[in-house]
């Protein structure tokens, strides 16, 4: 991608988590970049460091146990890594926002909805309380819930208008990049289908960018343009979503695919990835996926495989195309 385009740039990324019982290895050499518009999704089972990207990203890392060992995360040319606390809190909730996993959390109980989004809106658009509730009942238009519910409190709402509310703040501020950590994962499959075509129609209104965590393939298919499969704190595929369906190349990737039932498909089985993944704390020598690969050879025991462009930009990182 031309330089100009880029809004995000994530360069060899290394995060552990260092605690008594020994070092989580949770990224290891992480690079990605995303575009101006552009949706990426992260897509991999739990531990697979997805989060923790997105952590990283918003500067929100535990410290202690998280350490960030080595790399770069430039945000329009600027490393976050090396601005202040500061600097930070003008750019989080402005210009990044992060919808967070679970809208039951994500709320404060004893404040009304409204005083929630507004606080963010004082805060990075230095509105006066009354602008910023006008503002806040807006954005709760905008999502499809009625200006007068401002006044009520999360325990009013149900699961998917918690999250329609926790959209409103994320883009309250009409930020560059926005973060949604699996945002429909507690949603009911129909409320799912509701928050996934809002959010696309908003991120659309308002030119945003947007990283997707989740595990659902399907999600991916819906709301992705470029595609990241991570395993074990590594991309291990990167490309985007037309090549990632129909040309899948990392035997993990692949994996995850036998997962998914098909309609037009006479098999009676699926054909899951055998085993577990691997303690982050102890991870194998060589291509993390070894233990559990199909097509893993002696090699991939011992050394760690590189990223390799197979065709117009799909990268893979595997033995399997390497010469």
């Amino acid at each position: 991608m031309a330089e100009e385009k880029k809004l995000l740039e994530i360069k060899n990324l290394t995060v552990h988590y260092i605690t008594d019982d020994g070092t989580v290895r949770a990224l290891e050499d992480m690079n990605l970049e995303i575009g101006y518009g552009e949706t990426l999704g992260f897509v991999g089972e739990t531990g697979a460091g997805k989060t923790t990207t997105a952590k990283s990203i918003m500067c929100l890392l535990p410290d202690p146990p998280a350490k960030i060992m080595s790399g770069e995360i430039l945000f329009e040319k600027e490393d976050l890594l090396k601005k202040s606390i500061k600097d930070i809190r003008q750019i989080r909730g402005d210009k990044i926002s992060m919808i967070f996993q679970d809208p039951m959390t994500a709320l404060n109980p004893v404040m009304t909805v409204g005083e929630q989004i507004a606080e963010g809106i004082m805060l990075h658009q230095n509105l006066k309380k009354e602008a910023a509730l006008a503002k806040a009942n807006e954005m709760l238009e905008t999502v499809g819930i009625k200006s007068f519910r401002s006044k009520d409190y999360p325990h009013q709402f149900s699961g998917g208008m918690k999250q329609r509310v926790v959209i409103a703040m994320a883009l309250a501020c009409n930020p560059k990049l926005l973060i949604a950590d699996e945002p429909t994962t507690a949603l009911d499959v129909t409320i799912q289908a509701q928050v996934l075509k809002l959010m696309q129609q908003l991120k659309e209104k308002y030119k945003t960018s947007m990283i997707m965590i989740t595990h659902d393939l399907g999600v991916v298919a819906e709301a992705c343009d470029k595609v990241a499969v991570i395993y074990a704190g590594n991309v291990v595929e990167y490309t985007d979503k037309k090549k990632l369906f129909t040309n899948p190349s990392h035997p993990y990737t692949i994996g995850l695919f036998g997962c998914i039932p098909d309609v037009f498909s006479d098999e009676e089985e699926l054909s899951p990835i055998e085993g577990l993944m691997p303690d982050p704390t102890n991870l194998p020598s060589g291509c993390p996926f070894h233990p559990r690969c199909p097509k893993a050879i002696e090699k991939c025991s011992k050394e760690k495989p590189k990223n390799v462009d197979i065709k117009d930009n799909h990268f893979v990182k595997c033995f399997l195309f390497q010469k």
